[in-house]
């Protein structure tokens, strides 16, 4: 399908999350147990996405080790590299993954390129008003309401909502759209796999968070807008998605899991590590802390997706 092969393409892929408890030892090896001698300051910069996380990262981590502090910067993941490469931040957020040239830049300064984990799963819902009757898009439909080049097969623009069948009261006005604004690593994502990377319309306002485009899709009738799914709240409901109105994807657990919903990702840290060298203990154990089996369990309460656990071992590895 067309969608999957965007997503090949853009090395964008969906994790399957393991049903049934874990085998004792891979439990025990997914644990976080208390290290002495951790205290510090962590400076983040980067995802807005993955804003609510980190705090609740840092939060969890800090009650562990009252010796640390943290600054976190949710500024766009775009601000994640230059951070890095100018060794202002510690931790680069991302969700998405680096660009060729973010990787060159970042190499030309330190000699190495830098160290990349997956630490969650997400999706990019298509949010509308919880009463909007509208019962799905179809990805033709998404690049046509979205896009201005239509890239991706969409039969000319969508304006207004009874294009899309809907003529009720309050949906006689134009869509009036929202979206992340450009430093956003959701606004990259989004241009490749629902735009085949072509160019938003200017009507689509343009917004600095997840957050603050969930709040205006909610706020009344009549709009519609792409976000993390991580920021729903019960004023907005994810369209389901797919090739054909007869095939629309709901957005939930188990469709994550079978890889059906089309917008999925990963998220992202993005480290400093010098090739054979061990990180410093403050970085080492939070990341350790991240990947664990704790860890995960803070990116579930944030409405995220916790990776599975043998992709959880090999992260580990990557970071001791």
């Amino acid at each position: 399908m067309r969608i999957k092969q965007f997503i090949a393409s853009c090395n964008v892929a969906v994790l399957l999350l393991v049903s049934g408890s874990l085998g004792a030892e891979t439990t025990h090896e997914l644990e976080y147990e208390r290290q002495p001698g951790v205290a510090g300051k962590i400076t983040s910069v980067g995802s807005d996405t993955l804003a609510n996380l980190m705090t609740f990262w840092s939060q969890e981590f800090k009650a562990l080790y009252p010796q640390v502090g943290f600054q976190i910067q949710a500024s766009g993941s775009s601000t994640a590299p230059p951070a890095l490469i100018e060794g202002t931040a510690t931790i680069g957020p991302m969700s998405r993954e680096l660009k060729p040239s973010e990787i060159r830049d970042f190499t030309r300064k330190h000699g190495y390129p830098p160290l990349v984990l997956k630490v969650a799963m997400d999706a990019i819902a298509i949010f509308v008003e919880r009463r909007n009757p509208l019962q799905g898009l179809t990805l033709n439909q998404v690049d046509s309401i979205f896009s201005q080049t239509q890239f991706c097969g969409g039969d000319g623009p969508i304006n207004k909502w009874s294009e899309l069948g809907i003529d009720a009261n309050g949906y006689r006005a134009p869509i009036r759209l929202y979206g992340r604004n450009s430093v956003s690593g959701t606004y990259g994502l989004f241009k490749i796999i629902a735009m085949c990377d072509g160019d938003f319309r200017n009507t689509v306002n343009e917004q600095p968070g997840s957050a603050s485009v969930v709040l205006s899709v909610a706020s009344g009738k009549g709009a519609m807008g792409y976000a993390a799914y991580g920021y729903k709240t019960a004023g907005v409901r994810a369209l389901p998605l797919g090739e054909t109105k007869d095939s629309l994807v709901p957005l939930t657990i188990d469709n994550v899991r079978s890889e059906s919903y089309p917008f999925s990702r990963f998220l992202y840290l993005v480290i400093n590590k010098k090739p054979g060298e061990p990180l410093p203990t403050l970085e080492r154990e939070f990341l350790r802390y991240i990947l664990s089996e704790q860890g995960q369990e803070q990116v579930a309460r944030d409405g995220y997706f916790p990776i599975r656990e043998d992709m959880l071992l090999r992260q580990r590895r990557l970071v001791d």
